[in-house]
């Protein structure tokens, strides 16, 4: 059973946050996309740390089955899910109204790079419009707080590596695209704001991994599979889910022809969350991005899977690359080192699949809901894989 219920003010010092979409507790910390991966691993860290969280999510995308093992683990009153569409302005004005939140994380959106050039209005209206609406309900309420989730994708393909924050912005797909615009929109109103807005943005890479004592993963929904995302997929035709993979595009500029990422763990990413947070300057948007500064390819990202699971993954090659994709990404991250001293502390990618297969080999379903477990119906069909970025 989920409850619902209403905090008007706090009696100690603790923070209090939302989390979007994947909304973030505090207390209150609001967490928009909460039911989402990363959202999910990020309430349980404000959870642990003392924090109050209401959880804003439609779950279009996140679990509810995530949401009720966050309750499970709370103390009574710490987590709040509110199912709310971030696009439904004036409910979002509501959330403000009837909780008194102090930072808002704000993780909503769908985040995969072939779905965004076969539906680039869905992303627009998803990601940046949801963004502006969201800001302005957070100026209404004089809430003044914002950590937002984006990505790498706003860099497009640069000409040198690795990528630093003062890389040029040109992203290529409206995936990226739309998150640029939304940085510009946290970054124009944060100037605007007479001092008193405070915001960082965290430039993501690719994230994979699951907690490390088993409580929370990575579960796709199984309408999403033909997306890709390459974790998900190894991990789907381990168990048999699907016949096998489709790498697409083997003959990008790279010493092995597929293209490379830069994968960074969940946990890590949720400690590069709380650092910033606990660094905000008052009248500043600081930019940061978070990965591990190495790069690995599909094949070794594919060959770690087999290697992990124990199992012989059947691939298919194809020499033709998925629209929106490009062939070399990875991080610069010691600016955050630097100024946050943020490091990241999972940087073999063998030990972050293996945390992610325990977790995914106990749940292969994904989440249970009321003690039902989700469905997954088995297919003949393989997973088209790349590399996508995801929230």
């Amino acid at each position: 059973m989920i409850a619902e219920w209403t905090v008007t003010g706090t009696e100690n010092c603790e923070r209090r946050f939302m989390v979007s979409g994947h909304t973030v507790p505090g207390p209150f910390e609001d967490a928009s996309g909460g039911a989402g991966y990363i959202g999910s691993h990020a309430v349980l860290r404000l959870l642990e740390d003392g924090h109050r969280v209401i959880i804003v999510d439609n779950l279009s995308r996140g679990n509810l089955g995530a949401v009720e093992v966050l309750q499970g683990l709370a103390k009574r009153g710490r987590v709040q899910f509110i199912n709310v569409d971030l696009g439904d302005a004036p409910r979002v004005a509501r959330v403000f109204a009837d909780n008194k939140v102090d930072i808002v994380i704000h993780f909503a959106a769908i985040a995969y790079v072939g779905e965004s050039m076969a539906e680039p209005l869905r992303y627009y209206h998803n990601i940046t419009t949801n963004t502006l609406i969201l800001l302005e309900a957070m100026r209404a309420a004089d809430v003044n707080k914002l950590i937002y989730s984006s990505t790498c994708a706003t860099y497009g393909e640069p000409e040198t590596m690795p990528i630093t924050e003062e890389t040029p912005q040109r992203p290529i797909n409206p995936y990226g695209k739309a998150k640029k615009m939304a940085e510009d929109t946290i970054i124009d109103y944060t100037k605007s704001s007479s001092g008193k807005m405070a915001a960082s943005i965290l430039r993501y890479f690719n994230v994979i991994g699951s907690d490390p004592e088993f409580r929370l993963g990575e579960a796709p929904r199984p309408e999403l599979r033909r997306h890709g995302r390459i974790s998900g997929a190894c991990f789907d035709a381990a168990l048999g889910y699907i016949e096998g993979l489709k790498i697409m595009g083997t003959n990008y500029p790279t010493p092995d022809g597929t293209c490379i990422r830069d994968y960074i763990h969940v946990t890590d990413l949720v400690d590069a969350h709380i650092v910033a947070m606990n660094n905000l300057r008052q009248g500043e948007a600081q930019i940061y991005n978070v990965g591990t500064g190495k790069g690995y390819s599909v094949r070794e990202f594919v060959e770690a899977c087999k290697k992990v699971t124990g199992k012989d993954i059947k691939v298919v090659e194809q020499k033709e690359k998925r629209p929106g994709d490009y062939a070399v990404v990875y991080s610069d991250p010691s600016k955050i080192k630097r100024e946050l001293n943020w490091t990241a502390k999972y940087v073999d990618l063998e030990e972050s699949l293996k945390m992610a297969w325990a977790w995914r080999s106990k749940h292969p379903t994904g989440y249970s809901v009321g003690g039902v477990d989700e469905k997954q119906d088995k297919c003949s069909a393989s997973h088209d894989v790349t590399d996508d970025d995801s929230d």
